[in-house]
């Protein structure tokens, strides 16, 4: 019974053995692979770059007061249509002390002056009656007077300025913020009660109103030193708003800035086109927008997927189906692309069936 054991369990080991070698050897068999094919087709190819910016007004005018002072009511809101010179504010005028009290000072030193010439003006006339004094010393006389009264008239319109905002016969209009031109008011930044500085050649002042025709909009943006050598003015955008994601309008590069800006580590450019919305759509001012600019196009193009595409030593090629999943290299010659598609201007024809991607990957 001995006999035959040792020689079964050999017998059995070596079995097991070849079973196992021959799994393995299966499994470590690469699985044959079928490869997709496309054919060429024919496509509308553009060449674009993306600028991103904003929609804006061409001109937006910032209003600012005459007199400095305290905001006592406010004649319009933001998002009302107004017409140059209609009444936007009126502001409270609170004077200087300083110049407050010379004013006061100076309006009663040309009241002395005035009573001495009116006093002068008496006597020399009672002179002249007596034929005591000449026509000539009368004049002079009424002259000085005359003078003396401009002198007291125009202290008196200074402290009423100072005191008032505006001098006699003014009818206020240094106190009353107008507009300047027609348009929308798009912001008005201050409220009633709030403090604002007068424009001069000192100062800026403070804007009590900005308003801008909504007619006559621009798309201002940035593009990227790598794109700008390659745009020039009056070439055409593709305008999309971010708030109207479905719809895109047409505009025209106007404007490139001869100079960049660094942002970020990247050198930008400012652009401007000129804006043509949809009939009867309102565009809000500032609102976010990119713009196409087509470098180049082509259209009704035979092309095929730029991923399908190969490169070596000797430029590009493709694999074509010679015969069921057996491929041939072909060299081909490419001519625009738009990042996906790739157009083929010789080297394949319709009917070509190009290597594709594994199937199952």
């Amino acid at each position: 019974m001995r006999r035959w054991t040792v020689p079964l369990a050999i017998s059995l080991a070596l079995a097991l053995l070849v079973g196992t070698t021959a799994f393995l050897f299966q499994r470590a068999q690469a699985p044959e692979v079928t490869y997709q094919t496309t054919a060429p087709f024919a496509a509308d190819i553009v060449k674009k770059t993306v600028a991103s910016g904003a929609i804006v007004p061409r001109d937006e005018i910032a209003v600012k007061p005459r007199v400095s002072g305290v905001i006592q009511t406010l004649h319009a809101e933001p998002g009302q249509r107004v017409e140059a010179g209609d009444l936007v504010a009126d502001i409270g005028v609170i004077p200087d002390s300083m110049s407050l009290n010379n004013a006061q000072a100076r309006l009663r030193a040309t009241d002395i002056s005035l009573s001495d010439a009116k006093r002068a003006h008496a006597r020399d006339k009672a002179l002249y009656d007596q034929s005591a004094l000449s026509a000539t010393a009368l004049q002079q006389s009424e002259v000085t007077l005359r003078l003396r009264e401009q002198e007291r008239q125009a202290a008196a319109d200074t402290l009423r300025l100072i005191r008032e905002g505006a001098a006699r016969g003014g009818a206020d209009v240094n106190t009353q913020v107008r507009a300047t031109i027609g348009g929308m008011l798009l912001d008005v930044p201050v409220k009633v009660g709030q403090s604002v500085i007068e424009s001069n050649t000192f100062n800026e002042g403070t804007t009590v109103a900005v308003i801008a025709d909504m007619g006559d909009l621009i798309f201002q943006g940035t593009l990227d030193e790598s794109e700008v050598g390659r745009v020039r003015e009056g070439m055409p955008l593709r305008i999309t708003v971010g708030a109207l994601e479905d719809e895109q309008f047409s505009g025209t590069l106007e404007y490139i800035s001869p100079k960049g800006v660094l942002d970020q580590g990247a050198v930008q450019f400012e652009i401007r086109a000129a804006v043509t919305p949809p009939e009867g759509r309102f565009i809000r001012a500032g609102v976010s927008a990119t713009a196409d600019i087509v470098l180049e196009s082509r259209e009704g193009v035979l092309a095929i997927k730029e991923s399908l595409l190969q490169f070596d030593e000797e430029g590009p090629y493709v694999e074509v189906e010679a015969a069921p999943q057996v491929f041939e290299v072909r060299r081909v010659e490419v001519g625009l692309s738009d990042g996906i598609n790739i157009e083929v201007t010789g080297g394949l024809d319709d009917g070509d069936a190009v290597k594709g991607r594994a199937e199952g990957t």
